[in-house]
């Protein structure tokens, strides 16, 4: 199965993306191949498969950020379809396409990892920047048309504060205005680029009670004495363990 739509890809512009205010962001329709989508939407891991991460503690105060979450390890219980598109993306026509977005040298080395989110009603991602390792992240929305309303929410709100906001406190949604945000369904997918002023967030979920907001992401990471130092003792770059006991 083809996984990325090439296409697509080649008309997606670097210098667009950088470009953007407040800083690079870009919304991107069909980087998947329509069967890869529905095959991978399809084939999802099962909710059970995934962690309930809710009231966990942030930094600086700010609210959790409530959902159900799976990191990627090698040895994953994981559909076929899911460990060849991973593989895909570990490869080198993805690689080199986050190379140019994020104007990386040729044999620049960027560090991927991935995890899915999935978060009910209710649930939202508060106002946050992400960690300085990050380059940035690749979001990719799991949602049909037919089975997702955007009014339920699930969209990436790109923000800029109404004032200067220091990335090391936890302001309000209110402390921003709504610049972009992202669609949800539709093989969808949204990128973006780390800065200091890089905000982001999810509002809470005003979906049914049987319906899950379901993302996959897949995170950019610099090769930092911290991401190496994590590799020595056996975690990825976001500080999991690879192998879980």
């Amino acid at each position: 199965m083809t996984y990325l739509n090439s296409k697509t890809i080649e008309h997606i512009s670097s210098g667009e993306f950088q470009n953007q205010k407040p800083f690079p962001w870009t919304n991107i329709q069909g980087f998947l191949t329509r069967e890869a989508f529905d095959e991978l939407f399809d084939t999802l891991p099962n909710p059970s498969q995934l962690d309930s991460e809710f009231g966990k503690v942030r930094g600086y105060g700010q609210q959790s950020h409530d959902r159900l979450s799976l990191q990627y390890r090698p040895g994953l219980n994981l559909s076929q379809a899911w460990h060849e598109f991973i593989a895909v993306l570990q490869g080198d026509q993805y690689k080199q396409f986050i190379r140019q977005m994020y104007g990386l040298k040729e044999d620049e080395p960027v560090v991927l990892t991935m995890h899915w989110h999935y978060a009910k009603t209710g649930c939202s991602v508060s106002p946050h920047v992400d960690a300085r390792r990050k380059l940035g992240s690749h979001i990719f929305y799991f949602h049909k048309d037919d089975e997702w309303d955007e009014n339920w929410g699930g969209q990436t709100v790109v923000l800029k504060g109404k004032r200067e906001i220091n990335p090391h406190s936890a302001p309000a949604f209110d402390d921003f205005i709504d610049v972009a945000q992202s669609k949800i369904t539709g093989n969808s997918s949204f990128m973006f680029h780390r800065t200091d002023d890089s905000w982001h967030g999810v509002k809470p979920l005003v979906c049914p009670e049987n319906r899950l907001r379901k993302v996959f992401i897949v995170v950019i990471n610099r090769l930092t004495f911290q991401v190496r130092w994590r590799a020595m003792r056996g975690k990825d770059a976001d500080g999991y363990r690879l192998v879980r006991n």
